[in-house]
């Protein structure tokens, strides 16, 4: 029996004001009708070099560097064999590192934690053709928490951008020969208040086996609007700002037995605008609730 991706959430969701999620819990194979998993992961992301307009920072300002670990619960599960349902919360803990007489003189804190923004999706396939999957999805992210994001320099280290997020992605996943396969997906994301709207992709290629899935994967995102820290229009309020990144990434998951395995992941930030040149890891268990005889 190959080995359906279940895994992919980690560091989905982190976000700040420097930094954006890596990519969406989303990939090109379908649960089937009351399948699914439910996961726990942990992971961590640091970054001290900031891409900034028009000249890179090699230190993050008032804060040096900036450390964010995540504890996250995943869900996925297949309504039917066309429909899958995705949900996602991350519980954030987000550090700097700077000296206490800095940090006494403009009375801010090295340290913001918290319940972050819950996610839920919607997948459907819309045809399926050969080894050709068609695909659309639709999702929501809003906050759990009221966590403040309007402390001028001290919301770099705000736990997420205080919007809700609507997503529409279409999907294209084929699988090639020797369970090789190739997954795009393409779409908006549509934010509320000053946080400006972005198109998203990404493409992935990996290996499905019955003892092993790994995959490697590119992932964009191109803010349609915003402003650059500390350029013309700054106001100090850093969820309004134009948010760019490029970001390699890999995951590997094998399975420990007909329910449970393991996964690990990775990657960092190739190119970006007003975020930090991050790189960042994760790893979790996952359950899966059909038992699966290997």
């Amino acid at each position: 029996m190959k080995v359906y991706t279940f895994l992919l959430f980690g560091v989905l969701f982190l976000s700040s004001t420097l930094l954006s999620s890596a990519q969406t819990p989303l990939n090109g194979f379908m649960q089937g009708k009351n399948g699914g998993s439910f996961a726990t992961s942990m992971s961590r992301e640091h970054y001290s070099d900031v891409y900034l307009v028009p000249n890179n920072a090699t230190s993050v300002p008032v804060f040096n560097e900036v450390n964010i670990n995540s504890f996250n619960l995943f869900a996925s599960y297949g309504i039917n064999n066309k429909l899958d349902l995705i949900a996602n919360l991350p519980f954030i803990n987000i550090s700097g590192n700077s000296n206490k007489e800095v940090l006494d003189d403009l009375n801010f804190s090295n340290y913001r934690s918290g319940t972050q923004d819950i996610s839920a999706y919607l997948k459907y396939e819309l045809q399926k053709k050969g080894n050709l999957s068609l695909q659309a999805a639709f999702g929501v992210t809003t906050p759990l928490s009221n966590y403040n994001v309007n402390e001028g320099f001290q919301s770099i280290l705000a736990i997420g951008n205080q919007a809700t997020t609507f997503n529409l992605l279409g999907i294209a996943h084929y699988s090639l020969k020797k369970n090789f396969f190739i997954t795009t997906q393409a779409g908006y994301s549509f934010r509320t208040t000053a946080v400006p709207d972005a198109l998203l992709s990404q493409i992935k290629a990996g290996l499905n086996l019955k003892r092993i899935y790994a995959d490697t994967y590119i992932s964009n995102q191109t803010s349609l609007g915003g402003v650059d820290i500390l350029r013309n229009g700054f106001t100090g309020f850093f969820p309004a700002t134009k948010v760019n990144y490029t970001r390699l990434g890999a995951n590997i998951y094998t399975p420990l037995d007909g329910n449970f395995g393991i996964n690990a992941g990775g990657g960092t930030t190739l190119t970006g605008r007003n975020l930090g040149k991050s790189s960042f890891f994760n790893a979790g268990v996952v359950y899966n609730f059909i038992y699966r005889d290997f």
